[in-house]
């Protein structure tokens, strides 16, 4: 499918790796003009390496920390108008709530609410004013079903969701939409990380911690991160138009609600 995006501007947030760079990737291919972000030049110059042979396409790179606004406004202005929005940042670890103060929460939203929201901001009304605007927030699982141990995480995230819902309504009318992406469980890094802290806690292999992992997952796999990239270019093309205010959640299946 022609998703109608060629010589569209996409800015693709802390892209360097994982579910970023996988949705950088997916625009990519389909002939979308990228800007991938990151915190480290290295990192991010090799990704841009690695698009550029994978895509055939010429991808410009921005090095920022997202949760500076100093750096932030340095992207903005050097990423110049933007036609999609792909928001994603680290989030912070896992933890218990007694051990988080007031430092710990306002550290939480300026990483994964406030960086979304002032570059929606910065890049809203030139969409509008060119009648094409794609946002895609990616958030996660948990902004539907919350654990107690992510719980820093999941309030800014949700806060993000609910703040960009509100705005849905105020832009349709110039085909701009903004929805959200909540994975789980997908092959990264990430990933590897929690099966090598299982290694060590439960004494098991490396092999015998992802099959674990994967046995809690619906689909009895990992998701692959170019399943989640293709989905994203998807809410991102021309045909998406009339999607605009969702959640779509990507996990295998696992997830038990109905709504």
């Amino acid at each position: 499918m022609e998703l109608g995006i060629k010589g569209r501007r996409a800015l693709v947030c802390a892209s360097s790796k994982g579910l970023g760079y996988a949705c950088a990737l997916a625009l990519a291919r389909e002939g979308a003009d990228v800007i991938i972000n990151g915190r480290t030049e290295e990192t991010l110059l090799v990704a841009k390496a690695q698009l550029e042979k994978a895509s055939g396409r010429t991808v410009t790179a921005i090095v920022a920390d997202l949760g500076d606004k100093a750096a932030r406004d340095d992207l903005i202005a050097k990423a110049g108008e933007i036609d999609i929005l792909v928001n994603n940042n680290g989030g912070p670890p896992p933890g218990h709530f007694q051990s988080w103060d007031e430092e710990a929460w306002a550290s939480a939203v300026n990483m994964n609410m406030i960086p979304a929201l002032m570059l929606i901001r910065a890049f809203l009304p030139g969409m509008q004013a060119r009648k094409f605007g794609r946002i895609v927030n990616i958030t996660s699982a948990m902004v539907k079903t919350p654990k107690a141990p992510m719980g820093l995480s999941t309030a800014a995230r949700t806060g993000l969701t609910a703040a960009c819902k509100a705005m849905v309504p105020v832009v349709a009318a110039d085909n701009v939409t903004i929805n959200s992406m909540l994975p789980e469980r997908f092959d990264t890094d990430r990933q590897k990380m929690i099966a090598n802290l299982m290694v060590q806690m439960k004494g098991i292999t490396f092999e015998e911690a992802r099959a674990e992992i994967a046995g809690t997952i619906a689909a009895k796999r990992f998701g692959d991160p170019a399943e989640f990239g293709d989905a994203c270019a998807y809410l991102c093309s021309a045909q998406a138009g009339f999607i605009s205010g969702q959640q779509l959640q990507l996990d295998g299946g696992t997830y038990e609600g109905l709504i």
